[in-house]
């Protein structure tokens, strides 16, 4: 967790994963980071159906988390619960 805290710094990660990182950050965190040279480097590493595709798939997944925890959900809480129901289907 600490190397994806830190990924900028970290050597586990390729250039184009630190883009993305930094895509994600700026859907998840601060629109304002989303700047022409971030729209560069995107567009320099993926195309333009990866960069929709990627920018989906974070808001798809920060948001389905911030919805569990509207519901007071504790990690794999969700998943049980459609184990258990999918069962008795």
């Amino acid at each position: 967790m600490f190397e994806l805290m830190q990924y900028e710094k970290s050597e586990k990660f390729t250039l184009r994963e630190k883009i993305a990182l930094r895509y994600a950050d700026a859907i998840m965190y601060d629109p304002n980071q989303a700047d022409d040279i971030l729209w560069a480097q995107l567009k320099r590493e993926f195309s333009e159906a990866e960069i929709v595709e990627i920018g989906y798939w974070i808001g798809f997944t920060f948001g389905g988390q911030r919805w569990l925890k509207t519901l007071s959900a504790k990690q794999g809480q969700f998943d049980a619960y459609l184990k258990a129901n999918k069962a008795t289907s």
